[in-house]
């Protein structure tokens, strides 16, 4: 079912409700075994969880459903080379990307192995300098300063001349990647990625931290080590697969609940200090305070954009240092130099999308186009990504925004919901020096001569592939909600559906027939607020809409409306009450 919505058109799509006889029986044996409403099985039914040994498994992850490492290619060659590199003494180089994944997989990996060798350092590559995945410039550090052995983190799948230039200078590799590989695989000693066609692996949807803890939960099995020695580091497993926008789902969430557990109860001393400066703990609290739980979302939008902004402003080495740090006043001056980072991070990112956008604007072939591609040398290399989501939130369509890097023109894509951006630059790839990434993000780089070829056969390719439906934002809707059924207990066990991420969403549902109690108010100048109640029902609630200031003028009292929204808890002086957060609204036609 497909309804319309103004001022800002979204498509409602409705998920499948549960109507086969297998499935009304499995929602009401939820029902009974579950002791929830019919509504709260409905979700779960949504969700593949049709059996109380199912549910049971859903709410409560067990780390040891794990599966066994071994399991993924090469990984039995990656445990001996590195058994074989510390009992030779040989010097190991952990070497990540600078986003996210890439620098809480290198805290990871060498955190682990300083507990067992001494004989190691990291190195993360200068963004602006070398450029994403194994550089020439890491490759010949390794090889002048004795590195025998490098285990390449979050990169690497790629890297097939890279690998050759290492292993004639007498440097192996150990890649440990989660991107798509090319049609060749590096000849690495070992190269772990559960989506190399000829891995069986059985989950293949793991971050590059993921697949780091899988070699480390494999050493461990060979040294005869309990698993619990890496509990400590799944606070870093699950920033990666936050931040990283991976399915939540399989290995990943199990990952995700435990270490969002270590988060919540002894993060590391770094991750407590960005809490803070975050303004998730105040000075005069303990780490985390036990009134607030962090989730998927905080981490997304608090965490990961300060670790992100080392790379992006300056070098991404400082956020491996915070996320090492092991002193308090070691890890607060991290967190300090991240946030004013990030500080300049949102000041180029504000300055950029202000450029990119008046650009679209100016151009009437860019303004019908079914892409953006945008090219400006001077804009910062380590926000263009961030400039590609914001123009998609204005002209929602595959966006790709490129600046000079090199000598060359480097890019960041970002997609929409249903359109395989990898997929599409694949198919120019004769024109690009080298691209990766995944369905829905990408990065690439090409001759500056090239973009206007670039541009043009992108736009063909989008336009022949894309459906117009795509090229509508859209909101997908769990199931329809009376406001009669949301109290305490349906807030309580829907939270236990957590964390919440891709392939398990925080539940979206809509209502119709609701009213104003009062004016809508708008705050900050962009975002609603409103209280409304459902005719017939007598209970309200408050409703937030960010972003959604525009709807203050077309909603009139006594005249009712729909809403589709997801149902959160407001924490506000020591007082907690349930609140809407509105995705759209619809008015009567």
């Amino acid at each position: 079912m497909i309804v319309r919505s103004s001022p800002a058109a979204k498509r409602w799509l409705y998920k499948p409700f549960p109507d086969s006889p297998s499935q009304k029986s499995a929602v009401e044996s939820l029902v009974q075994t579950l002791n929830i409403s019919p509504f709260l099985a409905t979700l779960l039914v949504q969700r593949g969880v049709t059996t109380f040994e199912e549910a049971r498994t859903f709410f409560r992850p067990e780390l040891g459903h794990l599966h066994d490492p071994f399991l993924m290619k090469d990984m039995d060659r990656a445990v001996d080379r590195i058994t074989l590199a510390m009992e030779k003494g040989e010097k190991i180089l952990v070497y990540g990307d600078y986003d996210v994944d890439g620098t809480t997989s290198v805290a990871l990996m060498f955190g682990f192995l300083r507990t067992l060798y001494d004989r190691l350092d990291h190195y993360i590559p200068d963004r602006y300098k070398e450029g994403y995945g194994i550089s020439q410039a890491g490759v010949a550090y390794a090889a002048e300063n004795g590195f025998s052995l490098i285990i390449a983190l979050d990169c690497g799948i790629k890297s097939i001349e890279r690998v050759e230039e290492a292993t004639a200078m007498g440097v192996d590799f150990i890649i440990c990647d989660h991107h798509r590989p090319g049609d060749q695989i590096p000849a690495a000693v070992a190269v772990l990625d559960p989506k190399r066609d000829d891995c069986t692996y059985p989950y293949d949807e793991l971050t590059g931290c993921g697949v780091g803890f899988k070699l480390l939960q494999a050493l461990c099995m060979v040294r005869g080590m309990p698993a619990s020695t890496l509990w400590p580091y799944l606070d870093l497993v699950a920033v990666s697969i936050s931040c990283d926008i991976v399915p939540v789902t399989g290995e990943n969430r199990a990952l995700a609940y435990y270490g969002l557990k270590q988060l919540n109860s002894s993060p590391r001393t770094g991750l407590c200090a960005l809490l803070r400066i975050a303004g998730f703990v105040a000075e005069n609290e303990t780490c985390p305070p036990p009134a607030k739980h962090l989730d998927v979302t905080n981490v997304v939008f608090g965490l990961g954009p300060r670790i992100n902004a080392a790379g992006r402003i300056k070098h991404a080495r400082a956020a491996v240092d915070l996320l090492l740090a092991t002193h308090h006043d070691e890890a607060e001056d991290f967190a300090y130099g991240l946030n004013r980072h990030n500080a300049d991070r949102q000041q180029f990112d504000k300055s950029m999308t202000e450029q990119a956008l008046a650009m679209i604007e100016a151009d009437e072939w860019l303004k019908n186009a079914k892409s953006t591609v945008l090219y400006d040398a001077s804009w910062n290399k380590g926000v263009i990504g961030i400039v590609a989501s914001r123009c998609i939130e204005r002209f929602y369509r595959p966006t790709i925004i490129l600046t000079q890097s090199n000598d060359k023109a480097a890019g960041s894509a970002r997609s929409v919901a249903g359109f395989d951006v990898y997929e599409a630059i694949e198919a120019c790839s004769d024109l690009l020096e080298q691209f990766g990434g995944h369905t829905f993000a990408a990065g690439l780089t090409l001759p500056v001569e090239n973009i206007k070829a670039f541009r043009e056969r992108f736009e063909q390719v989008v336009s022949d592939r894309i459906l117009a439906d795509d090229l509508v934002p859209k909101v997908d809707i769990d199931i329809p909600l009376d406001f009669t059924e949301i109290d305490a207990k349906f807030y309580r066990i829907m939270k236990q559906m957590s964390p919440f991420g891709p392939r398990n969403l925080a539940p979206v549902f809509c209502t119709e027939d609701v009213v104003l109690v009062g004016e809508p108010i708008i705050m900050k100048e962009k975002h609603l607020k409103f209280t409304c109640k459902q005719l017939g029902s007598g209970r309200s609630f408050v409703a937030i809409g960010f972003g959604m200031a525009e709807w203050a003028s077309h909603l009139q009292q006594n005249e009712p409306f729909s809403i589709c929204y997801s149902v959160e808890m407001n924490h506000f002086r020591d007082q907690s009450t349930i609140q809407l957060n509105l995705k759209d609204i619809r008015l009567p036609e």
